[in-house]
């Protein structure tokens, strides 16, 4: 199977140079190597011209075309006719060695398949379960033998039977899902969602789907998005073989204030593409999971690290949640 790999990046020239070079030592190479340069500089124009990766193609977009969602659709049209699968990757991410062997083989085994996606190992939070002891179901959360300490959010919800009642990556009939992950196990899980920093569909999916147009700039969301509509082509998958490492390079995203917006705001979008028509119940668990992990971050404010962070995004969260009875994000 050919693969085409895409890496979307604006002004983080160290760390895509760090992901380039964890491709080229892959046991798989990749058929094309698609970059797709959003900067206001030449700094990763210059990185790229000293790198010798195989396959390599560098794009620089014009201003009209940058931006997540613009970018990975103009990366789209780029990709050669004769590949099978279109992978793509955030830039402040490295792979494991064995990363595209195990995204393929995953592919090859069942036609059924559609997308995969990989996993964070950097920020995975499972560990063996201890025969010898109890734990909280409240605290935490206890699959195949396997257990994880559950965040502040989810002990709350958990306590407030306002928790997802799906396994991780399914998406529950008023969104809010688990955000667990899976544990490094080998084992394949079928989802709902898979996460942009690491996913791959059959190219014959994006010979009739694009992102959506909605998700502009830093594109919160919108891997859900594309996740959600691709089901109609088959089943997303999780690979736990597919490992890479995600670093979360702070450059290049919103502000406290606009993501806490974004959050509700795509959110809706998101749980409303999956959902058309919710029942009352769903909308009522919405809204009231929504204004419970807003009102989290406003006590972040007062006990986090990050008081000032947590505070605007708290103000965006809110707002974002009034301007939903004004004018809700057109589909």
């Amino acid at each position: 199977m050919k693969i085409s790999l895409i890496i979307c990046t604006y002004m983080r020239p160290q760390s895509l140079r760090q992901l380039l070079q964890s491709v080229q030592v892959q046991s798989v190479i990749p058929d094309e190597i698609l970059i797709i340069d959003g900067s206001v500089n030449q700094e990763t124009q210059h990185m790229i011209a000293e790198m010798r990766n195989v396959n390599l193609h560098y794009f620089l977009v014009p201003d009209f075309c940058r931006g997540l969602t613009k970018q990975r659709n103009f990366g789209l049209d780029q990709v050669a006719p004769t590949n099978d699968i279109v992978a793509f990757l955030d830039d402040d991410t490295e792979l494991t060695s064995t990363y595209m062997e195990e995204l393929i083989k995953t592919f090859a085994a069942d036609e059924m398949i559609s997308g995969v996606g990989g996993v964070a190992i950097n920020e995975n939070g499972w560990n063996l379960t201890a025969p010898d002891k109890k734990y909280d179901s409240y605290r935490y959360f206890q699959f195949e033998g396997f257990v994880y300490k559950e965040g502040q959010r989810n002990v709350v919800r958990n306590y407030l039977k306002l928790q997802s009642n799906l396994g991780p990556g399914k998406m529950p009939d008023y969104s809010h899902g688990k955000t667990c992950g899976f544990p490094l196990n080998d084992k394949v899980y079928e989802v709902d969602l898979l996460i942009g920093m690491s996913f791959a569909f059959r190219k014959r999916v994006f010979d009739s789907l694009r992102f959506s147009t909605y998700f502009e700039g830093y594109g919160l969301y919108e891997d859900a998005d594309f996740s959600i509509r691709a089901l109609q082509f088959g089943k997303n998958v999780i690979n736990t073989k597919v490992q890479l490492s995600h670093y979360h390079h702070p450059s290049g995203r919103p502000n406290s204030y606009k993501y806490g917006k974004m959050v509700v705001r795509n959110g809706w979008y998101v749980w409303r593409t999956k959902n058309p028509k919710p029942t009352l119940e769903h909308q009522l668990k919405w809204h009231a999971i929504t204004l419970l992990l807003t009102g989290i971050r406003f006590s972040n404010a007062l006990t986090g690290n990050s008081k000032k962070e947590a505070f605007t995004e708290a103000i965006g969260r809110t707002v974002g949640w009034w301007s939903l009875w004004i004018r809700k994000p057109k589909k």
